[in-house]
């Protein structure tokens, strides 16, 4: 029987002048982007993450 990956995912206000930073904290615990959209204001963006669930 073959088992599917299960995923959790999280979406993330991203500051221009720290994204690089942002995105390696995630990346750091496991998260990996998906896509970035813009945010509610031209100055902002809104990146969406996600990683496979742990076993519980």
């Amino acid at each position: 029987m073959t088992t599917m990956t299960r995923f959790e995912y999280l979406t993330v206000p991203l500051l221009i002048h720290a994204t690089k930073q942002i995105l390696d904290n995630y990346g750091s615990e496991g998260w990996e982007l998906v896509q970035v959209v813009p945010g509610p204001n031209p100055e902002s963006l809104v990146a969406y993450l996600k990683r496979p669930l742990q076993d519980a």
